[in-house]
């Protein structure tokens, strides 16, 4: 039998593998500065020589991008489910909406009870300060508008993701980032229009979905992120199907039809 010699691993395919590991964990996220070269190459404990190769076959592959000024950045395509004019075609459409939520309903149900299981004392961290903002979103209610409260609410989703360590559900929750936003904005602009407590609703169910993570309640976190999902379903299935019957109502009622109920008292 023949055996071959084990080639060593040369120094910019470590740097490569390390950089690659950090982009796809999320500690590298897109549109992200790399650290200067030299700081870097500190941190590594590596040449810079070894750093600036492995750094142009990083930009080779299209996971880093060089921009006017200087400096090398996480391409910010990276992960990107939906492209701008799709999200864009997507926003103004009802269905589009109830169709991310179904799918938001398993995809964070999961998210939940793997954070539960893995997240780190970090993750727990920042899991708590994106929570405590949202918070402030809630609590400010005079001054704070949608627009502010979704990207929050998105953002701590995101952090659910971030916990989970699944690096395929950070990135598809990465990439949806952008509509989750418009969605949950949507979502929680029907939410208060249907009623006055849906806001200390929404407060409830994020606090319960909170601390089950934090305090390692796996089923409860996929039980309480799945209800909270579904709460918005049926409220936004409900607002939907009045518009529907409002403007049914508008179209019976318009001048045409206005002028064919005249006519037809005439003629009785």
């Amino acid at each position: 039998m023949s055996i071959g010699k084990i080639a060593p691993k040369r120094l910019a395919d470590s740097i490569v593998e390390e950089l690659e590991n950090m982009i796809l964990e999320g500690t590298l996220q897109p549109g992200e500065r790399l650290p200067a070269e030299r700081t870097l190459a500190e941190r590594f404990g590596v040449s810079r020589p070894s750093l600036r190769e492995a750094v142009q076959r990083l930009a080779a592959k299209g996971l880093l991008a060089s921009r006017q000024g200087g400096g090398h950045y996480v391409a910010e395509s990276l992960g990107s489910s939906f492209t701008d004019p799709l999200i864009t075609l997507l926003e103004g459409r009802p269905e589009a909406q109830r169709d991310l939520l179904e799918y938001r309903c398993t995809l964070e149900a999961d998210c939940a009870y793997y954070a539960a299981l893995r997240a780190t004392a970090v993750d727990k961290a920042h899991l708590k300060t994106a929570y405590e903002t949202l918070q402030a979103c809630y609590a400010s209610e005079g001054s704070s508008n949608l627009s502010e409260e979704g990207a929050a609410d998105a953002r701590f989703h995101l952090a659910i993701a971030e916990a989970s360590h699944n690096v395929i559900l950070l990135h598809t929750i990465r990439g949806l980032f952008s509509l989750l936003k418009t969605n949950v904005v949507n979502t929680i602009g029907s939410l208060y229009a249907r009623e006055k407590q849906t806001r200390s609703e929404l407060m409830e169910q994020h606090r319960l979905l909170f601390e089950a993570i934090i305090e390692g309640r796996a089923d409860d976190a996929r039980h309480f992120a799945g209800q909270h999902i579904e709460y918005a379903q049926n409220v936004l299935s409900e607002q939907y199907e009045s518009d529907r019957r409002m403007e049914r109502s508008l179209r019976r009622s318009g001048p045409g039809m206005a002028a064919e109920t005249d006519k037809s008292a005439r003629e009785h």
